[in-house]
């Protein structure tokens, strides 16, 4: 019967609930165990609750306190429980509309870690700044530890896979840590490389700072001996460790020998057991053991003068370390060539009224002082144009769809001492020459000055290679640059004996070969090769391109 009048007590506080939850100073619990970490913070904060938020409160204190005993709740036995008790107000906006309500939601200021008792900070990790980019290398800091930093305010510079990125500030506050300096690579996108804050005097805090495998960082301090559980395993008694004798060798094996062909042998470090014994019933004496080691000396002194012919000069070479830029082009080649079903198409174009027509608009450049036009500048609105007359070409393969594009932006591959960059001409198709070759002078310049941003070489549809006007290479086969689906290789141009109009008659004309690297998912051999028919037309027809 008091186990049930009790249980009838309990029920009518229980009903009394709601009346003492909405009471003006009512005082809300919860029970924490003492495992529990609550992250409102190592100090007593103040908090006051109202709608849909938690606000701290100068009036309102949070109290903790600590039992290590054994505490009854509703005749369930509790041990180790600390009590956290806040006085709230307006209970119906606090606990109506966030019944999920934990401490652990409490505090969610970006960067706060009640573990380690730092104050806010952000912790800045190593961005993307490229589709393709998984890793990169800082070249250098700007800012220094304790330098203020302002958006838009540079604060390092970052190798990435295709050029050298200005890793801007986006929020006011104060460098306090820097975790990878000048020079550190191959760092992986998002992992911390440093820390700031937001009030001067919380640097000092982030000397020893180091960012966790979880992602927040944390102080070292001398952690204390964790707490072992001493498990009784049962106690075997050592087993005695006894050696074991040696057995001694049986009387047919064993060897007889002077003291002094044995001394001898020792010296020389000679197994007797090599050694035929010449003495009395086979005995080694000193005279066999001389004999053993004369006949040694010959052979080893054979052997290092063999050995020594045999070898060859040591090879002289110089290992140069892979750059960000280098490591990803080599990547970027391999899987397209693994992935992508190479097929090429080469054909001869004349460029007579192509070097005619060139030759008239740099006159008309010069006297207006604008820059001369290069055969790669015709050769660049000519592919343009081409891809626009037959679209297919322009296009790249995905496993649902073949993505045609309406934008016909060509990459020019240029080669630096840093590597191979490919910057884009967007809307080539739309632009005269004049533009085009001034855009290309730039955007290599700035290739050759490794200042590249991500801008300038992605979004590119098709790629054109020229090595025939600087290096005068004759025909070559280009490796396609995915996602796309097609890149020229243009070579050099040279005279040839043509036969002319009349009989036996015969003049010379310029011919530039040109091969088309196609990736057969979305180019059928067809359209290839009426993509270079109108390619050809345009490079033999130059007067059509400025229609």
């Amino acid at each position: 019967m008091a186990y049930a009048s009790h249980i009838l007590n309990q029920s009518k506080k229980l009903r009394n609930a709601p009346n003492f939850l909405w009471h003006e100073h009512a005082i809300f619990i919860r029970w924490f165990s003492n495992h529990a970490q609550p992250s409102i913070g190592k100090r007593d904060d103040t908090w006051k609750i109202r709608r849909h938020c938690y606000v701290p409160s100068e009036t309102e204190t949070v109290s903790r306190s600590a039992t290590s005993g054994t505490m009854s709740m509703f005749g369930i036995q509790k041990r180790n429980i600390s009590i956290m008790t806040m006085k709230v107000r307006d209970p119906s906006a606090g606990l109506a509309h966030n019944q999920g309500f934990s401490c652990s939601q409490v505090y969610t200021r970006r960067g706060f870690s009640s573990d380690s008792g730092l104050p806010p900070h952000q912790e800045i990790g190593m961005p993307s700044l490229s589709p393709t980019m998984s890793e990169g290398n800082i070249a250098r800091w700007l800012k220094k530890e304790g330098d203020k930093v302002s958006p838009g305010e540079v604060l390092c510079e970052v190798e990435t896979d295709k050029a050298t990125v200005e890793l801007e500030c986006m929020e006011d506050g104060y460098l306090a840590k820097i975790l990878l300096g000048d020079g550190s690579k191959e760092i992986k996108v998002g992992e911390v490389i440093a820390i700031t804050v937001e009030d001067e005097e919380d640097i000092a805090k982030f000397k020893d700072y180091k960012p966790s495998t979880s992602g927040a960082g944390t102080v070292e301090e001398s952690p204390a001996p964790p707490k072992k559980e001493v498990v009784e395993q049962p106690v075997s008694s050592p087993e005695p460790k006894t050696s074991k004798p040696t057995a001694a060798p049986p009387a047919e094996d064993r060897i007889f020998s002077s003291p002094l062909a044995r001394k001898l042998a020792e010296e020389h470090d000679v197994p007797l057991s090599s050694i035929k014994g010449t003495g009395l019933d086979g005995r080694i004496v000193k005279a066999d053991i001389e004999d053993y080691l004369a006949s040694r000396g010959k052979e080893v002194s054979a052997t290092a003068s063999k050995a020594k012919s045999a070898t060859p000069a040591a090879l002289d070479y110089a290992d140069i370390p892979h750059s960000q830029i280098r490591k990803i082009t080599a990547s970027r080649l391999l899987f397209s060539k693994q992935t992508i079903p190479h097929y090429y198409l080469t054909v001869d174009t004349c460029v007579d009224k192509l070097m005619d027509l060139r030759n008239q608009l740099n006159s008309l450049q010069e006297a207006s002082g604008g820059k001369r036009i290069s055969v790669n500048d015709l050769v660049i609105k000519a592919a343009a144009l081409a891809l626009r007359k037959v679209p297919q070409c322009n296009s790249s393969w995905t496993d649902e769809y073949i993505r045609q594009y309406h934008n016909v932006n060509i990459n020019v591959a240029v080669q630096t001492d840093n590597g191979l960059f490919v910057p884009v001409i967007r809307d080539a198709d739309k632009k005269g020459l004049s533009r085009i070759g001034e855009e290309v002078k730039q955007l290599a310049q700035k290739a050759k000055e490794n200042s590249l941003k991500p801008e300038d070489f992605e979004g590119g549809t098709f790629t054109v290679s020229n090595l025939g006007g600087p290096f005068g290479i004759k025909q070559f086969c280009a490796i396609i640059n995915p996602p796309q689906s097609g890149i020229l290789a243009v070579g050099s141009a040279e005279k040839r004996v043509v036969p002319s109009s009349g009989p036996e008659q015969f003049e010379f004309a310029s011919f530039m070969p040109v091969t088309l690297s196609c990736d057969h998912r979305v180019i059928d051999g067809a359209i290839g090769a009426e993509w270079l028919k109108a390619f050809k037309g345009y490079i033999e027809n130059p007067e059509s391109m400025l229609l």
